[in-house]
Formats: C-alpha cells, sequence, structure tokens
C-alpha cells in the first residue's frame, strides 16, 4: 500500500470493520453449497474486492493514538524493518503471530470449503486470536520505535500549515 492508504487505514474504522469482514468471506466460501460454485465465487470476489478497497475508503483519522491506529503504524514498521532495523525479539514474535493467523486462516478456509463448522470455527477463533495478539504486539512495537527513527516521527507529525483550525486574521475575519 502506498504511505497515503496506509494512512487511511489507520481509521479505526477501516481496522476494524475489516477484522469483521472474515466471517463474510467464509459464509461466501461456504455458500456454494446453497448457491453454487459460480455465484458463490462471485460472493468470494465481492468479499476480496471489499477487503481491497476497505483501506482506500475510510479517511485518515484526525487522532492516532487509537489502538487501531497504533498497531497500522506498527506494523509498517515492522514491514519496513529490512530498512530501520527492529528489536529481534520483536521481529520474532511477529512472524510467529502471522504464521499462528495464516494457519488459522487456512484452516477455516478449508473448513468452509468442506462445509466442516468446527473446522470452520476452529480455524476463524486461531486466525482471531493469532491476529489480536500480532496487533497488540504492532501497539508495542509502534511505541518503542516512534522516536526511533525519524520517518517514523514523520509518520504521525502534523504540519503547521496544515489548515485543520481556521484562524482568525487581524481584521476577525476566518481564513
Amino acid at each position: 500500500m502506498s504511505p497515503k492508504v496506509w494512512n487511511r487505514h489507520a481509521s479505526p474504522l477501516s481496522v476494524y470493520s475489516r477484522m469483521a469482514t472474515l466471517p463474510l468471506l467464509l459464509l461466501a466460501i461456504w455458500s456454494h453449497v446453497w448457491i453454487g460454485a459460480g455465484l458463490a465465487a462471485l460472493a468470494t470476489g465481492l468479499v476480496v474486492i471489499w477487503l481491497w478497497l476497505n483501506p482506500r475508503l475510510f479517511s485518515p483519522p484526525s487522532y492516532l493514538g487509537s489502538w487501531a491506529a497504533k498497531a497500522t503504524l506498527g506494523e509498517r514498521i515492522w514491514l519496513n524493518r529490512m530498512l530501520v532495523p527492529i528489536p529481534q525479539e520483536d521481529a520474532n514474535k511477529a512472524l510467529l503471530l502471522s504464521v499462528v493467523a495464516g494457519v488459522g486462516f487456512i484452516v477455516a478456509v478449508l473448513g468452509a470449503v468442506e462445509t466442516h463448522l468446527w473446522l470452520t470455527l476452529s480455524g476463524t477463533i486461531v486466525t482471531y486470536a493469532g491476529k489480536l495478539v500480532f496487533l497488540d504486539r504492532m501497539v508495542a512495537l509502534y511505541e518503542r520505535m516512534h522516536d526511533a527513527h525519524p520517518l517514523y516521527r514523520f509518520w504521525t507529525s502534523v504540519p503547521d500549515n496544515d489548515n485543520r483550525q481556521r484562524r482568525k486574521n487581524t481584521c476577525g475575519l476566518q481564513m
């Protein structure tokens, strides 16, 4: 994603609505039993399009101190670890949690394809557990690293001339 898209994705609305999409994706996959493979593939495609559009639709948050915004910024720091190193322990934990969430996701998708409820539910639980702990670790990484490099300080800086607050000029007119 571009920096502009990452800024939009830092919106709590983007983060939480994207997380809420997993059951819709699994339902779309599972629906092949009721509506056939073609319509299920279409429904699945629509969910995938939503996942791509989601971080592009919301406005950037005006406040970057929320848990969701910090998690998003921490994820950017983690993905940037080849250019700006992070503590190895944080990198290892994040990778492990990503694998846990990924394995859970694969299990959930296989369960939906095979219409096996317990496989789908257990995979979903593992996916959410792994992802939520990953995001929590990303918040901790952000808090540890946000002052460690000028790039990261820049991500959260607000320019003095951003015109967010209208100021009155000397004549009392709003500018």
